[in-house]
């Protein structure tokens, strides 16, 4: 269990950087309604004040005359009336003003989350269900919009209400309001209990929301391996257990937030009442020079502090469910961005006479732009050479996964890495593109270290082709595009030729123009590759990775994507991971991997005369795992 302090802090952190954002986006709007508020407040105290005016000055003086006057009470009836109509206008007017601001700074809050997770490291999001992140956009940020919407202008009505009813208290009869302020107090102080305990429970509960939202986007995602296997029944089982979970922390936050409301009504009720009492007896045994009117206003006041208690009672559980997911949300901007203390970049450049030129247009030659410390800058021309230099890796402290990896791949040669799974072939590729950084050893990059190359320049430098080919929502322009946004419509067309995409594509409806949708449901698996393919074709990148790119598809398909890929691969540093032997057997290089370590490495015929693992492989006397 959290402490006080602990908890405090933890609550208010989150309630001074929402406020923050608020106030700094919207620090005129939020006066202006501050002093429509003030305007309410002072309508609903001033209606119950002049109450005792009506009763006191226009009622009493009327009881017995025999041709009463109306006229006073009349025209008193009509300016409570235009007081009362402020009130309305007032508070009509704040509370559609605070909409756009709750709209405004959920927007604002959703940006601001989907801008810092464009900056996270891959670590990120392989730590972390993709269900519980996507929580953050929903369920925590519309528990902010509830709270922005409607509980802080409440709070602060109720707040401006309270100190007002207890101005006018004072000004009908002191001794009655201390003892009004002593019943609210303890009123108060049970509120306090209460919603202390509850505060704990809220965030359980988002905890749990979280998990929850997690579980259901993993096993949707995974439908088809739940099914084939037969899983359902422990699937559903297992979400039992979790859904459980979120109603055991959900009955217990709303469970003892429900318990507040009928408790402090019926205490008003009380107070209510006992106040009646205690102000009649002073005004029969004159402790205090009470009249019917100052009694009738002072009991109509009373029963004004019912709203603000009530408000306060009801809106302090949305407000502690909001700073629950206002939390995980500032954990989530509060993580650390992927670092990049890179300052080579990359640029396109002319060649002339073996100068390199700096160019602001497209040239199809690029070079490392390397800035040096006495002003001087240098242009290395990207040629596709990169070399491992006693390379030592691990995704966690302690736990080694690549061993003392020494390797180099020259410009335009295709290096194949072959292995079972877990050998570290995926884990090299991940470090060429810096989705993580090595612990021990240097990886070089045309002679650079690649920890001195700004990070989107390496990437821009590097097509990837993966096994699980993701397509986005759009045309199939729009995501062959994707590899290069100002890509013309024939370079898009052009690229996909290439890739041997172009003569399915033909056979759409739309063409070019047909829309994805569910990640290209409803295209096959092989055709899904070949726009893989033409996306990293109208790249042009120097260098390209494909990590098991025809490993999922059948034999025949196979064939028509290598063809694509051999068409990529040509005048390219191409680094392969292949499952299929036959794939890689035209390769440059290639390197026989097992357990982090380059056990075998040089081409298809020499490794097989060496009769090591690789041939062992090929021969299918050990197979792949």
């Amino acid at each position: 269990m959290l402490s006080n302090k602990k908890q405090t802090k933890n609550t208010i952190k989150p309630l001074k950087r929402l406020l923050g954002i608020m106030i700094r986006r919207y620090k005129f709007q939020l006066l202006f309604v501050l002093v429509l508020i003030l305007l309410s407040a002072f309508a609903n105290v001033r209606g119950s004040l002049f109450l005792q005016v009506v009763i006191d000055q226009y009622i009493t003086p009327l009881i017995g005359k025999a041709d009463p006057n109306f006229g006073g009470l009349l025209k008193a009836i009509m300016t409570m009336g235009v007081i009362y109509l402020v009130g309305i206008t007032s508070t009509l007017i704040y509370n559609l003003m605070m909409v756009k601001v709750s709209e405004g700074t959920q927007k604002k809050i959703r940006d601001d989350l989907f801008n810092h997770l464009e900056t996270l490291p891959l670590s990120y999001f392989d730590s972390n269900s993709h269900g519980d992140i996507m929580s953050h956009f929903t369920n925590d940020t519309d528990t902010l919009r509830q709270m922005i919407s409607q509980s802080i202008p409440n709070l602060m009505l109720a707040g401006v209400t309270f100190i007002s009813v207890f101005v006018a208290m004072f000004s009908l009869s002191i001794p009655l309001t201390l003892f009004v302020i002593f019943t609210v107090s303890l009123m108060f102080g049970m509120l306090r209990i209460i919603s202390r305990r509850s505060g704990r429970y809220f965030g359980a509960q988002q905890r749990d929301l979280g998990r929850v939202n997690g579980f259901i986007e993993e096993m949707m995602h995974g439908q088809k391996v739940v099914k084939v296997f037969n899983h359902e029944k422990r699937a559903i089982d297992d979400f039992d257990t979790i859904n459980e979970t979120l109603r055991v922390s959900a009955t217990k936050a709303n469970g003892v937030a429900n318990t507040l409301m009928p408790i402090m009504m019926n205490l008003l009720n009380v107070q209510y009442v006992l106040v009646a009492i205690v102000g009649g007896l002073f005004a029969v045994y004159g402790v205090s020079s009470l009249t019917v009117g100052m009694i009738a206003s002072f009991l109509q006041l009373s029963r004004s502090l019912n709203g603000p208690i009530s408000q306060i009672s009801q809106q302090i559980n949305f407000v502690i469910m909001a700073l629950a997911g206002a939390d995980r949300i500032f954990q989530l901007l509060d993580e650390a961005p992927e670092v990049d203390d890179g300052y080579v970049t990359l640029v396109n450049v002319t060649e002339k006479a073996g100068q390199l030129t700096e160019s602001n247009e497209r040239t199809g030659i690029w070079a490392w732009k390397q800035p040096h410390e006495d002003g001087s800058v240098t242009y290395t021309k990207l040629t596709g050479d990169v070399r491992f230099e006693a390379v030592n890796f691990g995704y966690d402290e302690g736990h080694v996964v690549l061993h003392d990896i020494n390797l180099y791949a020259e410009p335009g040669q295709k290096v194949a890495f072959v292995g079972a799974t877990g050998a570290g072939k995926t884990t090299i590729t991940n470090l060429i593109n810096r989705f993580y950084d090595v612990q021990e050893g240097k990886i070089r990059y045309d002679g650079i270290n690649v920890q001195k190359i700004k990070k989107n320049s390496l990437r821009r430098s590097l097509g990837i082709i993966l096994q699980d080919t993701h397509l986005f929502t759009g045309s199939i322009k729009d995501n062959i595009r994707y590899g290069r946004l100002d890509a013309t419509d024939e370079e898009v067309i052009e690229a996909a030729k290439l890739a041997n995409a172009d003569s399915f594509i033909q056979h759409l409806p739309e063409q070019y123009d047909t829309v994805i949708t569910g990640d290209g449901e409803g295209m096959s698996q092989g055709q899904r590759q070949l726009l893989a393919i033409a996306r990293a074709a109208i790249a042009d990148p120097p260098v390209m990775i494909m990590d098991e790119a025809t490993s999922s598809i059948d034999t025949r398909t196979e064939s028509i994507v290598q063809s694509g890929m051999d068409r990529l691969m040509e005048g390219r540093t191409v680094f392969v991971i292949a499952h299929r032997l036959s794939t890689i057997q035209n390769s440059d290089v290639i390197m026989v991997m097992d357990h982090g370590r380059i056990l075998e490495r040089g081409t298809h015929e020499s490794l097989l005369k060496e009769g090591g693992l690789y041939y062992q492989l090929y021969t299918g006397k050990v197979e792949l795992a």
